[in-house]
């Protein structure tokens, strides 16, 4: 059903407007020296996304509820797609090549993944186990097909984006530490637990438990938290002890199966020197372009580091790097805000959304795009690893962009149709 825009947040749609244009400057300051177009492509495709989400915004989202499973069938299919039709580059299969355009099926999959866990979580909310086990189940498949691309960085997307509903539907958060614990076990146990090898002499056990008492402190809390908060408390309690120490003992295995490159990516967040014009290559320029920028930056097309291409795909991934130094912390600070105000507004149409449905879909997209932020961000100025995770509406990339106005184009939907229309 159509309805006029009276009742949409045109402070959000302005928002978003101004990090696309503003990410178009940015994108051009990165390839002025190159000669590439991209940025006024960036321009078309946010024109293009613009109208999509005006369209959208006009109709009523409870329709998408009837057509759920058909929108996951096609996320599935899509991804599935990609495994035998899909484009090859920088190391993964991650594109399907359209009349001469790259289109990558993941990114409209996060799309796809909020509309069928708010149809499914309105439905039924996550207060009990059974309901938490089926999102995840519904979750799993796509999740799966996206990670054997291998695109780790969409598939830790997928993750944020379903345990953020998951709370929003009353999951206990006790469950959702625990989801996560095994993940986080496993890199305790490695960054902590010594090799067998090293288990000898008694004295060299006990420097080994005493080096090993992080991880089984972590076990132990996360023994404590099944015990308050799964309903079979004793039996909760060695499940959570059990799973937590199998993964920290597994997180060997799980690290030979990812690829050579992630592999880099993860040791190289640690410690980039130590492969100063390799792997850390990109961590290390990074950080001394931001640096260089100081308070108020070297200018718009003044950075040395940007302007002489120091930083590889400075115009996807990197982009906050020209940000900061050529317009320095006041830059840096004042596109945090944009994206706070952006945050405030999807919580402020959550909150008064008529129903679970059009409040799960905000919650989707706020999960999702605070994840983007928060990686993206991290990985330039080195507290998080590289992902290949884009920073929404400024970072070069039409698949991406185009998903994250259909994303917006959804909540505005929501907050469109708050009231009963009358005619």
């Amino acid at each position: 059903m159509l309805a006029p825009w009276h009742q949409v947040d045109w402070l959000l749609f302005a928002l978003t407007i101004g990090l696309t244009v503003f990410g178009g400057i940015m994108i051009r300051s990165t390839e002025l020296n190159l000669g590439w177009t991209d940025w006024w492509q960036h321009w078309l495709v946010g024109g293009i996304g613009l109208a999509l989400a005006l369209g959208i915004a006009r109709w009523n989202y409870a329709i998408l509820i009837q057509w759920h499973w058909a929108i996951y069938g096609l996320t599935n299919v899509s991804l599935l797609a990609v495994m035998f039709i899909g484009t090859t580059a920088l190391g993964a299969q991650r594109w399907i090549t359209i009349g001469g355009f790259n289109i990558q099926p993941s990114e409209f999959a996060k799309v796809g993944i909020i509309i069928s866990l708010a149809a499914l979580l309105h439905a039924r909310t996550a207060s009990t186990i059974p309901a938490v086990v089926k999102t995840l189940a519904i979750t799993g498949v796509p999740w799966a097909l996206v990670f054997l691309q291998p695109d780790l960085g969409t598939s830790l997307v997928f993750g944020a984006i379903t345990l953020g509903m998951l709370y929003w539907a009353n999951a206990n958060p006790g469950w959702l530490l625990l989801m996560v614990s095994p993940l986080v076990s496993a890199i305790i146990y490695g960054m902590c637990v010594p090799e067998w090898s090293e288990w000898g002499t008694t004295l060299q056990i006990g420097a080994a438990l005493w080096r090993s008492l992080p991880w089984l402190v972590w076990v132990a809390a996360m023994g404590a938290v099944g015990l308050a908060s799964l309903p079979w408390p004793w039996l909760g309690t060695l499940g959570a002890i059990g799973v937590n120490g199998a993964a920290g003992v597994l997180g060997h295995i799980l690290w030979g199966l990812l690829k050579d490159y992630q592999k880099d990516r993860l040791i190289l967040f640690l410690d980039p020197e130590k492969d100063p014009l390799g792997g850390g290559y990109h961590l290390i320029q990074s950080r001394i372009a931001i640096g260089a920028g100081e308070l108020w930056g070297r200018g718009l097309y003044h950075g040395t580091q940007t302007q002489l291409n120091f930083i590889p795909e400075q115009h996807t991934d990197f982009i906050f790097s020209a940000i900061g130094e050529e317009l320095g912390f006041v830059g840096c600070l004042s596109v945090l805000f944009v994206f706070w105000l952006i945050c405030l507004r999807l919580v402020l149409i959550a909150q008064n959304a008529k129903d679970n449905f059009g409040s799960l879909l905000a919650i989707g997209v706020l999960s999702m795009l605070v994840f983007q932020l928060i990686v993206n961000i991290g990985m330039t100025i080195g507290l998080a690893p590289v992902t290949g995770i884009p920073l929404p509406w400024i970072s070069y990339g039409r698949s991406a962009l185009l998903t994250n106005f259909i994303a917006i184009g959804l909540v505005e939907s929501v907050a469109n149709h708050r009231q009963r229309l009358r005619y």
